[in-house]
């Protein structure tokens, strides 16, 4: 049943710190240890995993908000050192691990069961048509333990509505790079503040700033416009809506009972994350 796009955006706040333990210290480790030669190479290898033997255009392509040439830099260099099923399995464990380690007790208790349950229920729901890393990850196996199931749930609903946004984004005319910009002046900072852009050259990151200002977007002193507020706005309420049919399967209740369910697990992974 269609759900208010509130509870589909709380959805989005919950599952985000949870999937995200992905990009921490542990997985990194691990990877590090097959090879990798930086934290990136890992990012890439465990990302690009489900996708496959992708060539970096394709990856650059599914991710979307790289910069040119920054996928090539690593795909399919990492390839060379391991390969994605191995990644695959770096990733996992080491993602659950560091989930397990944020969020303590939680990791054991009969709750945390109910709720992967009910999110692994939606996460499994949703078309994959014109959702390319969703169905990848799809179409891997799912972990029986009750920590690696809820990292790969919400792993799988994260990339579902990461798929999302990159087609809001595409609509509305706005680049990978120049997404970045967008959500740097969201957090209140500058584009050359922003850890995704900072290290692009100076007069290439100017050229994207100076693209948005001439389409309305920036002002003259490096702030949103009105327009460009707008356009914001309208992407992440799209985003909201292409993400809302995954949790159709679920009952208005069952909807709060996730919710509910979530909350203390996303505010420990956060806590931990601090």
């Amino acid at each position: 049943m269609p759900h208010p796009q509130a509870k589909v955006h709380r959805m989005s706040e919950l599952i985000e710190p949870i999937g995200a333990v992905t990009f921490s210290e542990i997985p990194n480790e691990g990877f590090l240890a097959l090879g990798m030669r930086n934290y990136w190479d890992g990012y890439f290898a465990g990302r690009a995993a489900p996708l496959g033997l992708a060539p970096a255009e394709v990856v650059h392509a599914v991710f979307y908000n790289f910069a040119d040439g920054e996928v090539a830099r690593h795909i399919p260099w990492v390839w060379g050192k391991t390969t994605p099923q191995e990644a695959i399995a770096v990733r996992e464990q080491g993602s659950t691990a560091a989930l397990r380690q944020r969020i303590g007790p939680l990791a054991d208790t009969l709750d945390l069961r109910r709720v992967t349950d009910l999110a692994h229920r939606a996460a499994v729901s949703a078309p994959t048509e014109g959702r390319p890393l969703y169905a990848g990850l799809r179409a891997l196996a799912v972990p029986t333990e009750p920590v690696a199931k809820l990292w790969h749930t919400a792993t799988l609903l994260r990339e579902h509505r990461g798929d999302g946004h990159n087609a809001a984004l595409l609509a509305h005319g706005i680049g990978g790079t120049e997404a970045h910009v967008l959500m740097a002046l969201s957090l209140g900072m500058r584009a050359e503040e922003f850890g995704r852009v900072h290290h692009l050259p100076k007069a290439q990151l100017a050229a994207v700033v100076d693209g948005l200002r001439g389409r309305g977007l920036v002002t003259a002193d490096g702030g949103f416009t009105d327009v460009g507020r707008t356009t914001r706005e309208r992407i992440e309420a799209l985003t909201d809506e292409l993400a809302a049919p995954a949790y159709d399967v679920l009952s208005a209740d069952e909807l709060d009972e996730l919710i509910a369910g979530l909350e203390p697990i996303a505010a420990a992974v956060r806590a931990a994350g601090d």
